[in-house]
């Protein structure tokens, strides 16, 4: 009878040794998932990395070798700031008043989204009293600037807010105003050689590794997270730019495995993109989606895909427009955009000039939040971005279901 009990005892010390290795192999398992699962994501994951690392797309745009990381760099190295820690007191507002300063507004392009900074800064100046004696636009001209600066330095400001449109000629182009003291804030870009707190102030601008991310989550969703695209880059050195196209890429490359980019084509001026796309069409006929590096560019682009009665190709683009966002509202080729908050830019880029002529320390590289757009969220997005609604044309369309 002992010899039995013995046995049984010992029966169910091996069954219960047994289950718990089971609930232990089973617990392992579901703790991430299935065991197989997860090695064969981790395979695909490491298959994907290598996709990207290899691709020679990767080393088509310039400055495609900058730092990565959550936020680019300046150009200077200088780690970001939010544009939410610039503040001005209402004792300091009170105190450039009676400063009675002068400022210009000197910037490389034109559209929707310099009229949203223009309309930022002149809020702020408005509550300095600063007097706004010239805005300009250089239609993407280096030397057109470089005319705009020596007229605008006749008007003797103390403060230019601009967007250079060459970083290597604006080394010479600004430096009249380096040398006249000119409190000098730049907008997205800085120019070479310069120093913050040395020959400027500061360079503000959106988060442009956020946008090119945000741009291609919107190309996954525009296509099913299937299909081949084309991208239109801007190839020329231009930092802002080439972030945020470089970073769509690099972001289709690592995390839309069922999206094949199949083409890739620079340009260098707005009006070029026409004839880039329609090569592109030519060349792949069964392209699904569009990238393009901002919206003025992307125009051109528009009507190409549409001339092709292409009405099933979507187009994504950064910064938001009448024209594009119209068609957008009109359910056409535009599917989104990421843009970053121009108003919001504008105004700190004047709050930065203003606590530097009161001789304030301010960060050297200040960005402001990303937007991200479709036709359902459009209204909001302008009004968080550009501080006003789209014009009434969209928001007719936008009526329409």
């Amino acid at each position: 009878m002992m010899k039995k009990q013995k046995v049984i005892v010992l029966i169910f010390i091996l069954a219960l040794f047994l289950g718990l290795v089971s609930c232990t192999d089973k617990a392992e398992k579901d703790s991430s998932g299935n065991g197989t699962e997860k090695k064969q994501e981790k395979q695909n994951s490491e298959k994907q990395e290598n996709i990207a690392v290899d691709s020679p797309f990767l080393k088509m745009i310039p400055n495609y070798d900058n730092p990565q990381g959550t936020f680019a760099l300046s150009p200077n190295g200088e780690k970001a700031v939010s544009a939410e820690t610039v503040k001005i007191t209402e004792e300091q507002y009170e105190k450039i008043k009676t400063m009675e300063l002068k400022a210009a507004l000197l910037w490389a392009g034109s559209g929707e989204w310099y009229n949203g900074m223009t309309d930022g800064v002149i809020s702020e100046f408005e509550k300095m009293g600063v007097e706004v004696v010239a805005v300009s636009d250089a239609q993407f001209d280096p030397a057109q600037q470089a005319t705009q600066i020596e007229i605008a330095m006749a008007l003797k400001p103390d403060i230019i807010l601009t967007l250079p449109v060459d970083p290597e000629s604006g080394t010479i182009a600004y430096k009249p105003a380096v040398d006249a003291g000119v409190k000098i804030v730049f907008a997205d870009n800085g120019v070479n050689n310069y120093k913050a707190g040395e020959h400027y102030v500061s360079i503000v601008t959106g988060d442009q590794y956020g946008m090119g991310r945000t741009c291609a989550d919107l190309m996954a969703e525009s296509i099913g997270q299937k299909g081949k695209i084309g991208v239109i880059y801007f190839d020329v050195d231009y930092n802002v730019t080439n972030n945020r196209d470089n970073e769509f890429v690099r972001t289709i490359l690592k995390q839309y495995p069922g999206i094949e980019i199949v083409d890739m084509k620079g340009f260098a001026e707005e009006s070029a993109t026409g004839e880039v796309a329609s090569a592109m069409l030519a060349q792949n006929p069964d392209l699904n989606g569009i990238y393009v590096s901002w919206d003025v560019a992307a125009e051109p682009v528009l009507a190409e895909v549409r001339a092709a009665g292409r009405n099933d190709l979507k187009i994504i683009t950064i910064d938001l427009g009448g024209n594009n966002d119209l068609d957008m509202a009109q359910k056409g080729n535009v599917y989104g955009k990421s843009a970053d908050m121009p108003y919001q830019i504008g105004q700190t880029m004047a709050k930065l000039a203003a606590l530097s002529t009161l001789k304030e320390e301010v960060p050297p590289y200040v960005v402001s939040d990303v937007i991200k757009m479709t036709r359902d969220n459009m209204i909001d997005s302008w009004k968080r971005s550009l501080n006003k609604e789209p014009d009434q044309q969209v928001l007719d369309a936008l009526k329409e279901k």
